[in-house]
């Protein structure tokens, strides 16, 4: 955790210029009889509940106080709980001065903001002043008087975090004997209420750790912490009854916690110890199936564990043939959604709703299934999973019984049934956020120590720009949290990988102290090689963090070079067309038809300006096939010699990778329409079948045959629709099951998606979806499929996809054909010793490069000898350097 260590722990009194000294206080009310220190819970007596008030102060370490909106001078800055009768007040009194640079680093946001240096005489009392109600006042000259709440996590850090960082939480086995460990700093008191009694909890002042040692019998006993502390949400001191953050087991629907030891033999299965895993794939050649866990199994009828973890051990089921074929193509990992414990879906199933409809009897562009589903949306078995309660338990409702372990022995024995077909496991990790805050009994971390975990804005509210409650990973014990689940997951489950959710709110201080815990776990000691689990996650940069506002944040720029992929969104939008928030879908790209193959749509523009947006987007395909990387230097379309990061994607650079591996390509993920539903929407309507399999099939490949990782999401090879749904992550299973029978379709024409984020789109849909023409037959499926999975095979087989450095790339990559004469819808690739020719028109396309005229190229053998026998009949003409392919196909030739 060192490296997390944030900068504003760092003072320097000497560096601070006090301004002319004023009367300025800081007051804390402490009770009448004084702090409640007895290690056992108390009556929470307190002031009677007032509204929450904004929280403008900010206590940032031990000796500043931050206040926006605050006067410079002839001020009094006056900290108190507010009193009630008999109440004895005492201040910590404050001055104006100046942050010093240390703390204008750590805290650049409230850089601009009037700052407060505290007494020496005073600084004695923070510690006590924090487990009481703090407030905020200013007196001015005129006596014009100013109140406020108080943000206290940067003043925990500084005086917590050093010791508290190196803590173990949660329950922890020695010889047998559990000790039970909670960080809760501002709290009076704290105890274990452990089956059903109440088990008093000693604090430790220097680390803000309340431990209480137990007996072997506690384990597997159900346990929760007692927490009396004060609540600025509800302005009144509460006593919590809240389940363990470093929860290892739990309770059904996560009412308790357990005592839970994950090293327990009995929780290993057979073969756990000694399971041997696939060999190790780099990131920068890794090919990923990104995929929901009930999504996979609940409709597969071969299944005999439909919607559990224990479907991936059902090894004869069609899901998991399929998932075996494309490992024995060259797919390397698992991407499985979030399958930690989530606030939302009911884990019992005699409480989980159900769709009380015929689904079936309706028509295709019918609004009456999203009316059904949506009716038992609430309580139904569904959810994407990014709702986090407890990061480091798996998910109950996916068990075959949510009551105590047997989640963590069936994750486990997941794990082993994807390793046992040759494919090593990422697990989506939502560390951004949490379920809710303040007292909802869904917040777990702002319930024991509140107004910390939670990123606050400005005004004290919690930031929200991540769709939830935005946690603070910044802060020293959430950054720890990150690190330590992680860890966990990593040890006592063997996951492969992580993928972040909304990296890019985290630091990239934080995501690279994640690497280097990792990369401490050996085999020997750790039963995990650390250095050999794979980071990648989403860079956006958005919200209260974006432009390193708070802290050098983990984005797409920032995380160039580091080892750790983010998501690529340049080529994505080139293939697909436009973006996710169109407010017309039917806008084109590469893929999809634009110039070459347009539709009614006037958001595409005229000829000339869709001929000009195509040949951009064949820029961005160009930088994203190098792996995205920023340097890289080829002729654009225009006809300049351009960097990777000259190229413009909607005002920003579009290449910035440092080296192959930095920028993960897709074509499409469980956000946003699938991509059979984007070209759905934006290919004439008129287009055959066979030819949006074959555009699918060439969208895809964009991702697959590119430099760097590469994602798919399940069933993109298959073809899978959600019935034109762009968010479905509470859709339930009649829009997200994957259908691995192809005679029960591939998903399309299942009704009018979901009102709540659709409607605007169904005048777009409901055409669509009543054409019986764009609901594919299983030729079609599969034959779809068996081509993408020969372009797998091409790359798992191809050295040259692998290219470790950006000079290997820039030295055996080129685009001979690029220039102001290229062809609108062709891309023409040269790579080492391979030609790969992307020909996304409506029509046999002849490239002719004359620098390989008398080169002997041949279709590469994997297609020529392969499913799809258009594609076979590419040829080349060694005369004249020229490659003839057909319409909508990539045709991959090597030299013989």
């Amino acid at each position: 955790m060192s490296s997390t260590a944030r900068a504003f722990t760092a003072r320097s009194s000497t560096a601070r210029r006090p301004g002319r000294r004023l009367a300025a206080v800081l007051v804390l009310a402490l009770g009448a009889a004084g702090l409640l220190t007895a290690p056992t819970v108390q009556p929470a007596h307190a002031a009677p509940p007032s509204a929450p008030q904004p929280a403008l102060a900010q206590w940032i370490d031990r000796d500043t106080v931050v206040w926006k909106g605050a006067e410079r001078t002839d001020a009094q800055l006056e900290f108190g709980t507010g009193r009630r009768a008999g109440a004895a007040d005492r201040r910590l009194r404050l001055t104006p001065g100046t942050l010093t640079p240390a703390e204008r680093a750590a805290f650049p946001h409230l850089s601009g903001y009037p700052a407060f240096t505290a007494d020496p005489r005073d600084r004695g009392l923070a510690r006590t002043a924090l487990r009481g109600r703090l407030v905020a006042t200013q007196r001015t000259a005129d006596g014009r008087r100013a109140t406020t709440g108080v943000q206290i996590p940067g003043v925990l850090d500084d005086l917590y975090g050093t010791r508290a960082r190196h803590a173990a939480l949660g329950p922890v086995f020695h010889y047998g004997r559990p000790t039970l460990s909670v960080w809760a700093p501002t709290a009076r008191t704290v105890a274990l209420e452990l089956d059903g009694r109440t088990v008093a909890m000693r604090r430790d002042d220097r680390s803000g750790v309340w431990r209480v040692q137990g007996q072997r019998d506690w384990a597997g006993k159900p346990y929760r912490y007692l927490v009396t502390v004060w609540a600025p949400t509800v302005g009144r001191t509460v006593t919590n009854k809240v389940t363990d953050p470093y929860s290892t087991a739990l309770t059904a629907d996560s009412a308790r916690s357990l005592v839970v030891d994950l090293d327990d033999p009995r929780l290993a299965p057979k073969g756990w110890a000694g399971l041997r895993k696939p060999a190790a794939v780099p990131l920068r050649r890794a090919r990923i199936q990104e995929l929901h866990l009930r999504d996979f199994s609940v409709e597969d009828r071969t299944s005999r564990h439909p919607g559990q973890y224990l479907a991936f051990t059902d090894r004869r089921s069609d899901g998991m043939r399929h998932l075996k074929s494309l490992a024995a193509a060259g797919t390397s990992y698992v991407h499985l959604l979030p399958a930690f414990d989530g606030a939302t879906v009911p884990e019992k199933r005699a409480d989980q709703d159900r769709p009380r409809c015929d689904l079936a009897s309706y028509a295709p562009d019918s609004e009456s299934q999203q009316e059904c589903v949506t009716r038992s949306a609430a309580h139904d078995a569904y959810n994407w999973g990014y709702d986090p309660l407890h990061y480091t338990v798996p998910e109950g409702s996916y068990a075959s019984d949510p009551e105590g372990p047997a989640r963590t022995v069936e994750f486990r024995r997941m794990v082993q049934g994807l390793n046992g077909i040759g494919l090593r496991t990422v697990m989506d990790v939502v560390y951004n956020h949490t379920a809710a805050a303040g007292q909802d009994p869904h917040a777990v971390l702002d319930r024991i120590v509140p107004g910390y975990y939670q990123r606050l804005l400005d005004d004290g509210s919690v930031a929200t720009s991540t769709c939830c409650s935005g946690t603070a990973p910044e802060h020293t014990m959430m950054g720890k949290l990150v690190v330590d689940s992680v860890v966990t997951w990593a040890k006592e489950y063997k996951v492969d990988g992580f993928r972040f959710d909304l990296m890019g709110h985290h630091p990239k201080a934080n995501i690279l102290a994640v690497r280097k815990a990792l990369d401490a776990l050996t085999p020997a000691r750790d039963g995990v090689d650390g250095k050999k689990i794979i980071l990648y996650g989403e860079g956006w940069n958005f919200g209260e963090a974006a432009n390193d506002a708070r802290f050098v944040q983990a984005t797409q720029r920032n995380m160039a070079g580091t080892g750790i992929a983010t998501f690529n969104d340049r080529a994505r939008d080139a293939v697909r067309g436009g973006g996710p928030f169109d407010a017309d879908p039917r806008v084109q790209g590469f893929g999809s038809g634009l110039f070459t193959a347009p539709n009614s749509s006037p958001a595409n523009g005229d000829p000339a300006a869709q001929r000009a947006r195509l040949l951009h987007y064949q820029d961005l395909l160009k930088v994203g096939l190098t792996g995205n990387l920023a340097d890289y230097t080829f002729t654009d379309t225009d006809g300049h010699r351009v960097k990777g990061a000259q190229v413009d994607y909607n005002g920003a650079p579009a290449g910035y990778a440092a080296t192959p591996g930095d920028a993960l390509a897709y074509s499409d993920a469980h956000d946003n329409e699938t991509l059979y539903d984007a070209l759905a929407y934006k290919l004439p309507q008129g287009t055959s079948p066979t030819d949006r399999a074959r555009l699918q099939v060439l969208a895809l490949a964009t991702a697959a045959l590119s430099q760097g990782p590469a994602l798919s999401q399940a069933g993109s090879d298959l073809l899978r629709s959600k019935s034109l749904d762009r968010n479905s992550f509470d859709s339930g299973d009649w829009f997200n099951a994957l259908h691995w029978d192809c005679a029960d379709g591939n998903g399309f024409g299942r009704g009018l998606p979901p009102a709540a984020d659709n409607k605007d789109k169904w005048p777009y849909a409901k055409p669509l979806l009543a054409d019986p023409a764009l609901r594919p037959d299983c030729t079609t499926i599969r034959g779809a499929s068996a081509a993408y999975r020969d372009l797998l095979r091409i790359h798992a087989t191809e050295p040259a996809f692998g290219l470790s450095t950006a000079a290997a790339v820039q030295s055996q990559l080129s685009f001979p054909l690029s220039g102001k004469d290229e062809t609108p819808g062709v891309l023409t690739m040269r790579l080492a010793n391979l030609v790969i020719v992307f020909n996304a028109t409506p029509r046999d396309q002849h490239q002719t490069v004359a620098a390989l005229a008398g080169h002997p190229y041949a279709l590469h053998p994997v297609q020529a000898h392969g499913a799809d026998r258009t594609t076979a009949t590419a040829s080349y003409a060694e005369a004249t350097g020229t490659f003839t392919v057909p319409p909508y196909t990539v045709a991959v030739f090597h030299r013989r």
